[in-house]
Formats: C-alpha cells, structure tokens, sequence
C-alpha cells in the first residue's frame, strides 16, 4: 500500500517522495548484497540512460540488456531462468531489435511487442527498456507501481495490462505538469516515487513515514476531495 500517493494531485508531495528514492535504494535489505541494487539501480536510471541518449540511434547491447535484467531482478522478484534466457540471446538480434523498438515510438504498444521477440524478455522487461531510452513515454512496469494504482491489481504481465498501467502513469504525469511550474514529470519518475514508497512501507523504513501519515490522515478525514482526486 502507497497510501493514496498515487491519487494525490499535490506536486510537492510527490516531490517529496522522489527526493528520497535513493535513500529507500540503499536501505531496502536485498539479502547479503545490500549495496548491489544501489549500484545496479545507479547505472540504469543515471549512466544507461546517457549511454542510449548519445547513440545516434537509440539501441541497448546483449550486455546492457543482461545488465538490465539483473537490475530488474535485483530491484524485485528473483527468476534466474529470466536471466539464462536473456544471455542465451544474439548480440545483433537485440541491437536490431532494440533500435526497431524505439524508433516505433509513440506506438508503445507494437515496440513492446517488438522487443518481446526475444528470448527472455516480456512485456515488463521490455518496459524497461523503453523507460530508461524514452521516460518521457513509458514507466517500467514493477509490481509496486501497479499495485500502488487503482483498478489494475491483479496484476497481469501482458501487453494489454502494459497499456492500462501506462495510460494512469501519463494522464497523472500530464496532471502533475500541469500544477507543477518545473513540468519536469514523467512516468519513469512517477514510477521512482510509487516503488520508493510501496517499499518503505513494507519494510517499514522511516524515511517516508510522514507521507504515509499524511495521505493517511487525508484520506480518513476528508473522503470527498479524495474522491475528487482520483484517476479513471
């Protein structure tokens, strides 16, 4: 539970919330190697995406990919048959691949279908890919933000469901732009506050302990504007 973020229209309460993504990162306990997502999460949303920007055409490598779906593994669930089959992969198939995905763009949905072709890669990896060349146009889809959304548990890892969940993540962006006079919103971003929060509160970390509270409190004194607030 996200207490309600995703339905608050208040930029500076998200902001809030983003300013101490890096923070839930480092102190989320991942096992024996606590400091491998911080690391891993380091290069996805701050070197990987320079990387694919300064390539004339927007493509990931078989290493970056692999890389990537460590980093997803990481950050979640655990299946290391994913990672097998990711390696099993052609270096040219995924750079080809990878540079039809994005140059499909707007169309989200046929370059996820496009990058779903290969081995190991569904529609949730295929979202981070698209995340981290496009944020402006597609969120990675984790279990924590679409958990954290009305109307889409339970949760379906297929394009159709994609679509849905991207659809809430960039009419909330287009809201929070809206209000926010720095419009520097995107899905990836909101993405970063719902997972940030949904695992503080599970690991009941206190960094974002006065956000819970708050929505909170908002939520069970004043239903109606909550109501108001919410995404269809």
């Amino acid at each position: 539970m996200t207490c309600a973020l995703f339905t608050c229209e208040e930029p500076a309460t998200w902001r809030r919330v983003h300013q101490k993504y890096w923070v839930v990162v480092e102190a989320r306990r991942t096992g024996k190697t606590p400091s491998k997502l911080l690391t891993l999460d380091k290069w996805y949303q701050e070197e990987l995406p320079a990387t694919i920007s300064n390539r004339p055409e927007r493509h990931v490598t078989l290493i970056e990919l692999v890389k990537l779906m460590e980093w997803k593994l990481t950050r979640g669930k655990f299946r290391p048959r994913l990672q097998q089959l990711v390696e099993s992969n052609c270096g040219d198939a995924v750079e080809k691949c990878s540079r039809k995905a994005f140059n499909l763009l707007p169309d989200v949905q046929a370059a996820i279908t496009e990058l779903s072709s290969l081995k190991g890669v569904g529609p949730a990896t295929a979202s981070a890919v698209l995340a981290v060349g496009a944020p402006e146009q597609a969120a990675f889809m984790s279990d924590e933000a679409m958990e954290s959304i009305p109307g889409l548990t339970p949760i379906q890892y297929t394009v159709k469901h994609y679509i849905l969940y991207l659809t809430k993540m960039l009419e909330q962006t287009k809201k929070l732009n809206t209000l926010d006079p720095l419009e520097d919103w995107t899905p990836q971003r909101l993405e970063q506050c719902l997972w940030a929060l949904s695992i503080a509160t599970k690991q009941k970390l206190p960094v974002l302990l006065d956000i819970c509270v708050s929505n909170k409190r908002n939520s069970e004194n004043d239903e109606k504007p909550q109501k108001k607030l919410k995404v269809k």
